[in-house]
């Protein structure tokens, strides 16, 4: 009977030990991660700086830095009516280069210009003289519709393709002259397409809704003949 109380606590000592032992190898385990990790935290910081900074080399971000002196070189006052407004797509082939070594000199590229050509009457044009008053009738002769503004949307604006010889470099300024020859292009087929007259006939449209409300209900547009 006693030996069997001494095996029992023989094995409850044990156990302890073993509990003990245990817990022992755990905080011993944890001491060293926790070693480990400070001690790696400054070449993982310089890991991370240097694959920060080698991914700024391999694929840097362009810096804009705009000059804080602005100069204005002229102030006016506009009284424009901007009547309507033409978007447009014109594809423009530019090259340099002819001949039987456009393959060694040339540079050729396709743009695909999208711009914007807005139309409408300048009312600083309208003179005292332009209105008048017959029998209760207004009298208008406006001034004539004129192109405001064309421009190229460069978001939307891009260059297709492009062939260079391959023995040059290509011409710097070919698409700079693929641009402007867009504006000029979109410009010209808005006036053949008619946007100076319906600029000219939304003009009467609005303002005469705009002199009707001022109490002049019968209003006539005139134009100089020829």
């Amino acid at each position: 009977m006693k030996f069997d109380q001494v095996m029992k606590g023989f094995a409850i000592v044990l156990l302890a030990l073993v509990v003990i032992f245990a817990v022992m190898i755990l905080i011993m385990i944890s001491t060293i991660q926790n070693t480990t990790a400070r001690a790696l935290a400054p070449i993982n910081q310089a890991s991370d700086y240097l694959s920060t900074q080698s991914a700024l080399l391999l694929n840097p971000t362009p810096t804009v830095i705009p000059d804080p002196v602005t100069i204005i070189h002229e102030v006016r006052s506009l009284a424009r009516l901007e009547t309507v407004q033409y978007t447009m797509e014109k594809i423009i082939t530019a090259e340099v280069g002819h001949g039987d070594l456009r393959f060694f000199f040339g540079d050729r590229l396709l743009f695909v210009g999208h711009g914007r050509v807005i139309a409408g009457i300048d009312l600083e044009k309208l003179r005292p003289e332009d209105m008048w008053l017959e029998q209760g009738i207004l009298f208008v002769r406006l001034p004539e519709a004129e192109i405001f503004i064309t421009n190229l949307d460069n978001e939307l604006s891009y260059v297709y393709d492009r062939d260079t010889g391959i023995l040059t470099r290509g011409e710097v300024n070919l698409e700079t002259l693929a641009r402007q020859a867009a504006e000029r292009e979109i410009q010209s087929a808005a006036i053949s397409d008619g946007i100076l007259t319906v600029a000219n006939r939304n003009a009467e449209n609005y303002l005469a809704r705009l002199f009707r409300s001022l109490g002049y209900l019968d209003v006539v547009f005139v134009r100089d003949e020829g």
